[in-house]
């Protein structure tokens, strides 16, 4: 008997849809046909499909057959991006094997067989070249389809029925027609306009990529008319940002024009930036009324940068403004082909996307694929098929869409918001175009690609094509076109005169509703104290919640251990270590409806086991807070452990401080010197925003600082290069050596008026150093000290050392060990801006002094000197430290407690 004679009996249809979910999910399927269709797929890759097979084994041919088209549908469904027709100007490259029927085991003899797999694209029973040509339709045309390494059945089943919808081809009314024409008309003429009035300055032109413009202004109105969106965040690099400024945002034309003109900035305070740098807030109201806030972020030319800013941006907004509803707010970033392959950040931001911490909701991830990086062939800048192959980190959809087709585009862009709306996920548009001109406008392409020029200046704009089919098929007539032209560049002209008229350029506010009530402050602001007392009663309310486990609980005996120090140095010894004072800064300013962030790697028990925010308890492992138990008006704290970068980590919060002013935000790297991963953030955001883009933010960043003879890598956190970015008023720089100060240090920067980036470098080994605590009074009273003097009998003193952090700890155990009192040792706590009166009293306070000495732990080439050198003028200071070294500190322990030492007998040494 045949063993295969139960196929008979069975539907072929029925065996075709349960393949087609086999493919998707094998575990959905009955163990016995999962057996079988194992079987086949074992049998389909190891031997031919046209191989004789013995007649008391063979599958019934109707049956094979059906197999044989479901494998040609797949085919299509994982390759057919593949062979698509998405390259306006180069042919595409080839690819083996093809979708040809002969590698399926099919023939033309088959063409006009009718096959029940039909059903699995939505032909229902169809001939076998119907459901070849609405395969070709759905896949092979303007946009190619990545979705079927989705491990998610419910999302690939989506994309699908999507798919077979409309067979991959929108059906626009001609109302809309007319608008895509309408935004495509806007984009070109904006292009040639400047071309004409602007030649050869730089403008990184959207040509060759204009269909971006309609895309964006689709995706707008759907997200805010169909799901009812009231805000988006966009990042993007230089190219097309002029254009997506006037056709998307409205920024004022003539302000446009006068930048070009090179005309200085009104505002004396700021240097400001080039205009396709800058970003803007902007709202729009929609025909129903509805009111969509538009934010650009200002970016610096660091192609992907500005991309964590975006996500950190939407998280705030998120959090604080639409209480965790991710579908108010989406996130669009747009990203070149080189860069987005090039870039390691891309890779980063796309892992943060599906994390707690750091999740939006998912972005729309749009490539403007000009297929060349400044000079550099696509062939040259990388090894991935696409560009877009990050995307498959997180399983991500992409769409590949000829730049050319305009409703290819419109309708990949809305397939997009759709699949980001229901799925909350990152999903990736690659753009497919060219660039007209060079890199900028002042290059001449054809030095390094003359045959792909030659193409491209014989190429029409995708305005023009897309006019031409609208005339053919009767939506418009040439005058329409004509006269949509002149409308738009007769405003052009109109705003050039206007712009002529202006004298001075102007940086536009960006977020100016999450930043009212708050001023931009110069330097003598920065030095101003501020109450940042708290009465001593709450602070006990704060150590008793945190040191008390909840009702109900069980928390691991080593944690309950922690919660019981943490009450013994509160209400026995009041000698309260940095680890309690740190939570008792961020409860009260919890308690004063402050919300708090902190995010890094480790951050939740802290890198050196002191910070233990998060508990879990023993039986359930839930996390808990105590932080979120003080009472019920206080504010959020959220603290996560972030994924192992800094780049994109630190560009985040950089982001949610700029949303959330009133939200203490802070990054902490795992040790000091791994914040140089982030260092292009620190060169083009916390030290430069408020300058070039009028930005104020008040990011705290901690980095554990100290010498210890951890080696190399575990001792400085590079102080030098953040005091050198240092200018007139950017930024402040702290070192603190008591847990009080460092609480009324965190105290100030939420209590201000204003925001600047806070840079603290916090210890290793004073954690629990007994010399390093403070009383509860120290910290209800008082405020932050710029400046520590010293408790000395100040006649006898004939050396002043000034020092700054751990090292003072470990001078003064020097100075108690020789019985010395010649030797004053005073803390300089805040290095910028250098308080510089206080500093003056402190040294009018030493009558009998006859040297000034700076001390440091670090090699002379490093650490504070330098800084000390520019800034501090009051006195000839000589330097005590290690030689110039090409290391922060040695790797052998030895080594290091040698050089240390000797830094020490030089202070000490008598003259």
């Amino acid at each position: 008997m045949d063993k295969y004679s139960f196929l008979n009996a069975a539907h072929t249809g029925f065996i075709s849809d349960l393949y087609d979910q086999y493919l998707i999910n094998p575990d959905s399927v009955e163990p016995s046909w999962r057996s079988f269709f194992q079987g086949y797929n074992f049998a389909n890759e190891n031997f031919s499909l046209t191989e004789e097979v013995e007649s008391e084994t063979a599958i019934p041919e109707n049956v094979l057959k059906e197999f044989r088209v479901i494998d040609l549908i797949n085919g299509y469904r994982t390759r057919g991006h593949l062979f698509t027709k998405t390259n306006p100007v180069r042919a595409r490259r080839t690819y083996t094997p093809t979708l040809s029927l002969e590698n399926f085991g099919l023939s033309n003899n088959d063409l006009n067989t009718i096959f029940d797999a039909g059903n699995m694209i939505g032909t229902g029973k169809a001939t076998l070249q119907k459901i070849i040509a609405h395969l070709e339709s759905i896949y092979c045309d303007s946009i190619g389809v990545e979705y079927m390494y989705i491990r998610n059945p419910e999302e690939i089943k989506w994309i699908q029925k999507q798919l077979h919808r409309n067979s991959n081809h929108p059906n626009y009314s001609s109302e809309t027609k007319k608008y895509i024409l309408k935004k495509l008309t806007q984009a070109v003429t904006f292009e040639n306009f400047l071309q004409t009035k602007y030649v050869g300055q730089k403008r990184f032109s959207l040509e060759g990529g204009e269909t971006l413009i309609p895309a964006i202004s689709a995706v707008i109105r759907n997200a805010a008319v169909v799901y009812d969106a009231d805000e988006f965040v966009l990042g993007m690099a230089h190219r097309g940002r002029l254009n997506t400024l006037t056709n998307i945002f409205r920024k004022p034309i003539r302000d446009v024009f006068s930048e070009f003109e090179g005309k200085d900035f009104e505002d004396e305070d700021i240097d400001g930036d080039v205009k396709y740098h800058l970003g803007l807030t902007t709202t729009k109201t929609l025909k129903n009324n509805k009111e969509l806030k538009m934010n650009l972020v200002p970016n610096p030319s660091h192609l992907e940068t500005v991309g964590p800013i975006v996500e950190g941006i939407a998280r705030a907004k998120i959090d604080e403004k639409y209480n965790g509803d991710n579908s108010k707010l989406l996130p669009i970033i747009v990203h070149g082909d080189a860069a987005i392959a090039g870039q390691g950040l891309v890779y980063e931001v796309t892992q943060m996307s599906k994390l707690n911490g750091y999740t939006t909701g998912g972005t729309i991830h749009i490539v403007i694929n000009n297929q060349i990086g400044f000079t550099t062939n696509y062939l040259d800048a990388r090894s991935s098929t696409y560009c877009t192959d990050v995307a498959k980190v997180t399983l991500s959809p992409v769409l590949h869409v000829n730049a050319d087709d305009v409703e290819a585009v419109v309708h990949a862009m809305e397939m997009a918001l759709d699949f980001r709306m229901k799925f909350k996920r990152d999903i990736f548009i690659d753009l497919l175009g060219y660039r007209k001109y060079g890199h900028n406008e002042g290059d001449e392409p054809r030095f390094t690609q003359p045959k792909l020029y030659k193409a491209i200046a014989k190429h029409k704009n995708p305005r023009d094509i897309y006019a031409q089919k609208l005339i053919e098929e009767g939506t418009i007539d040439t005058a329409y076109l004509t006269n949509s032209i002149a409308e738009f560049k007769n405003l052009l002209e109109q705003e050039y005169l206007e712009s002529k008229k202006v004298e001075t350029s102007k940086v536009r506010e960006f977020m100016q509703d999450a930043w009212e009530g708050f001023t931009r402050r110069d330097l003598d602001a920065m030095l101003i104290s501020e109450n940042t007392t708290y009465p001593t009663a709450k602070l006990k309310d704060i150590a008793k919640v945190v040191s008390t486990v909840p009702e109900g609980l069980k928390f691991l005996r080593k944690a309950e251990k922690i919660l019981l120090d943490r009450n013994k140095m509160v209400f026995e010894r009041n000698k309260i270590d940095w680890g309690m004072g740190e939570t008792l800064a961020y409860g009260s300013l919890l308690q004063e409806g402050f919300d708090v962030r902190i995010s890094g790697q480790d951050v939740e028990r802290g890198t050196f086991s002191h910070r233990h925010a998060i508990l879990r308890d023993e039986i359930s492992e839930e996390r808990i807070n105590l932080l979120n138990k003080l009472d019920d008006n206080q504010g959020k704290m959220y603290i996560y452990n972030s994924l192992l970068s800094e780049y994109g980590v630190l560009g985040f919060d950089y982001g949610y401080a700029m949303a959330n002013p009133n939200t203490l935000t802070i990054w902490e790297a795992q040790f000091g010197d791994f914040s140089n991963g982030a260092q292009i953030i620190f060169d083009q955001y916390l030290s430069a925003a408020e300058d070039k883009w009028k930005l104020q933010n008040g990011i705290v960043v901690l980095l554990p600082h100290g010498y210890e003879g951890q080696g190399s890598e575990h001792s400085s956190a590079r102080m030098e290069r953040f005091l050198q970015l240092c200018a007139i008023d950017n930024m402040i720089v702290a070192d603190c050596t008591t847990p009080a100060n460092f609480y009324h240090l965190l105290r100030r920067q939420m209590k201000r008026d204003f925001r600047k980036p806070l840079i603290v470098f916090t210890p290793k080994s004073l954690l629990r150093h007994p010399l390093a605590t403070s009383t509860l009074e120290e910290f209800s009273e008082g405020g932050f000290q710029e400046v520590i003097d010293d408790a000395i009998d100040t006649k006898h003193v004939t050396k002043l050392v000034f020092c700054t952090g751990k090292f003072y700890y470990d001078l003064l155990a020097e100075r108690t060990s020789l019985e010395r009192n010649d030797v004053a040792l005073v803390r300089i706590e805040q290095l910028f801006p250098l308080h510089l009166e206080k500093l003056q009293q402190v040294i009018d306070n030493y009558p009998n002094v006859k040297n000034y000495v700076w001390a440091q732990e670090e090699p002379e080439n490093m650490g504070a000197w330098s800084f000390m050198l520019q800034r501090f003028r009051l006195v000839n200071l000589e330097v005590a430290s290690q030689p110039f070294y090409a290391v922060p500190a040695a790797g052998s322990s030895a080594r290091f407690k040698r050089r240390h030492q000797r830094v020490i007998d030089k202070i000490f040494k008598t003259n």
